[in-house]
């Protein structure tokens, strides 16, 4: 990890497109100013960790909708055997 020291008002660049800004210091606290593509996910890291729960708790989670089965096809054909033999 790298640590970097900041007085208020100071930045730090992370690559070509991401400044950190330190906006406001009241004790304890530092309030962070992040500029960065819209492309790049910022969370806090309570946020993240929270998000990745979630998604794991999903992922594993599977539960059968039965008012979707009348849309979906239960007797698929095997294409591979037709254009085997041909």
């Amino acid at each position: 990890m790298l640590i970097l020291a900041r007085r208020l008002n100071e930045q730090i660049v992370i690559g070509d497109d991401i400044r950190v800004s330190v906006v406001d210091i009241r004790g304890d606290q530092v309030k962070l100013g992040i500029e960065a593509p819209r492309s790049v996910k910022v969370y806090r890291q309570e946020v993240y960790d929270a998000i990745q729960a979630e998604n794991r708790e999903a992922a594993q989670s599977v539960t059968a909708i039965p008012s979707l089965d009348p849309y979906l096809k239960t007797d698929i054909p095997d294409l591979t055997k037709d254009t085997q033999a041909k």
